[in-house]
């Protein structure tokens, strides 16, 4: 068995990304690594998710990336070019984990380094062969038994975070085509066949509202972790005029003035948009036989502290969805919101909501056990 199927109750978990690593000056909330993982234990949290950077352990883990930043908009990582040695302080750093009881999941984003490592990942053999290698260094360490899952590819096959996968399709992050799903099968076979009691998936963040996504044959994962969000399956972002600029404070200027405003004009409405992709996911897991995880979700993909950036309509919607998901008893860990971390201190502060919601996580029921009596046996595959 693997971690994950040894779980007795859901995991209230939370996602620390590549921020681990790379926000280590002073306030940015990283720089204290046994502060910031108390303060997680306080907050109920048992599981995290990080980038295990396996593009650049497989290549040297000794040697000293120059990582470049993949916005300057967000609050994840660096905004500007950083150098970090990932090793040893990955393993430094999931000791800390285990010595408190949290689960870790490695994930990776494939941060851009200056060499460019992570396009040298030509196949779904060389894809495997990397995580091959990081993980053999972490069972040297013998820190295995702290995982709880690998997701090879962080939202799988975002252009961002998975660059060296070259198909050209209509819309260009499609992960179903047959060229994606063999990709996924043949890397996970590789390190299943390596790595016999660890749990694999690939994140997914997108065609949610597609119905052949939930006929999509997802055996070979272990799980399914969906990152589904109100703003960017609905008209929200629309409406509001935001389109993920990166290295622009364009979007951000509107988000500030009409993000909080066009919610709190309906709230109800914002909440029936977005009911079905909760239900739906929920409909998925139970027909693919796979629990869900999710560990970045629910109101806004992209937020932050700042000036007209109020927290009081995301708590209220995230706390609305982590409800409505729990009740499902198909999530065998959910997150509060990808906010959920030291350097969002509008968020972070909020350490009642935090302990209220992660009670509620870990009360919930784990998939295969019956569903709570509100929700029905069978969900709807649609609106």
């Amino acid at each position: 068995m693997n971690a994950l199927q040894k779980l007795t109750r859901p995991l209230a978990i939370t996602m620390w990304d590549f921020s681990w690593l790379e926000r280590r000056w002073p306030g940015a909330g990283y720089e204290d690594w046994d502060l910031a993982l108390d303060e997680l234990v306080a907050r109920g949290y048992d599981a995290v998710r990080i980038d295990a950077y396996p593009h650049l352990l497989a290549s040297d883990p000794d040697r000293t990336w120059h990582i470049l930043p993949p916005w300057n908009t967000q609050d994840w990582g660096a905004p500007a070019p950083v150098s970090v040695p990932v090793w040893p302080a990955h393993p430094q750093f999931i000791r800390k984990f285990a010595a408190r009881g949290v689960k870790v999941v490695l994930s990776t984003w494939f941060q851009q380094d200056t060499t460019e490592q992570r396009l040298t990942i030509a196949s779904a053999a060389a894809h495997a062969r990397i995580w091959v290698k990081t993980l053999a260094l972490l069972e040297r360490e013998g820190l295995l038994d702290a995982l709880l899952f690998v997701d090879l590819c962080n939202e799988w096959r975002h252009p961002a975070w998975a660059p060296y996968f070259n198909e050209t399709t209509t819309p260009p992050d499609d992960w179903r085509t047959p060229k994606s799903l063999q990709w996924t099968r043949d890397s996970i076979a590789a390190l299943r066949a390596r790595f016999p009691r660890l749990a694999f998936t690939f994140s997914l963040y997108s065609l949610f509202d597609d119905e052949k996504t939930y006929a999509t044959d997802v055996a070979h994962f272990d799980l399914i972790e969906p990152h589904v969000w109100m703003s960017a399956n609905t008209d929200f972002y629309q409406r509001v005029g935001y389109h993920f600029e990166r290295f622009d404070g364009k979007g951000y200027a509107k988000v500030a003035a009409h993000a909080a405003a066009l919610y709190r004009s309906d709230p109800e409405h914002w909440k029936a948009a977005f009911a079905p992709f909760i239900d739906r996911l929920a409909a998925w897991s139970l027909a693919a036989d796979r629990p869900l995880v999710t560990t970045e979700a629910w109101s806004m993909v992209d937020y932050k502290d700042g000036p007209n950036l109020p927290w009081d309509w995301i708590l209220e919607y995230n706390a609305w969805a982590v409800e409505r998901a729990s009740a499902t008893g198909r999530w065998a860990a959910i997150c509060t919101s990808n906010f959920c971390g030291p350097q969002f201190r509008g968020m972070w502060r909020e350490v009642a909501w935090h302990r209220r919601l992660t009670d509620l996580i870990k009360a919930g029921k784990m998939p295969g056990c019956p569903p709570a009596a509100s929700v029905a046996t069978t969900l709807p595959l649609s609106p």
